[in-house]
């Protein structure tokens, strides 16, 4: 079935095009611009979100925001490998993803430690990468309740997945 599903849309849309008098090839056409467009826009708040990821991994400033953390979780016995992601999650997906396959091929997948970068991977975003890119590209520039909201967020997400996979696998 799954090989039909993408067939099957693509048709569907053309049939009602078609029965709408649409011209779906030009309506197509268009949205490809306005989509290289909006991509075109969206670039400067990439590389400034990109290169701020850089200098604050550069810096210094992730591993003393992991010394600040680390006598907490020592407190609840949650495992110290896993404070780089959850650091870095609301930051990058890119930069969380590498680091969750690091944990898995260092810990396994079966591990506690992998299974708790999974969990963690799939309950939290990546605010600061959507406040920056989706709020610049439409000139939204008070953040500030979107960027609370965001990060308590995330800190459900890893509170939860922490306790989940205790609960589950701990």
């Amino acid at each position: 079935m799954s090989i039909w599903l993408i067939p099957g849309v693509i048709l569907i849309v053309l049939v009602t095009a078609t029965i709408k008098r649409v011209p779906a090839y030009e309506v197509f056409v268009e949205g490809s611009k306005e989509g290289i467009q909006i991509a075109i826009s969206l670039l400067p708040f990439l590389l400034g979100m990109m290169v701020s990821i850089a200098i604050f991994q550069a810096s210094g400033a992730m591993d003393a925001a992991l010394g600040l953390v680390k006598p907490l979780t020592s407190i609840f016995a949650i495992p110290e490998q896993i404070l780089p992601l959850a650091l870095i999650r609301p930051i990058s997906g890119t930069a969380a993803l590498s680091v969750t396959t690091e944990l898995i091929r260092t810990f396994g997948p079966d591990s506690f430690v992998g299974q708790l970068a999974s969990v963690m991977q799939g309950s939290t975003d990546t605010t600061l990468y959507i406040i920056t890119v989706y709020f610049g590209a439409v000139g939204i520039r008070r953040m500030g309740d979107a960027l609370k909201v965001g990060l308590l967020a995330d800190l459900a997400g890893i509170i939860a997945s922490i306790v989940i996979v205790i609960i589950l696998f701990g």
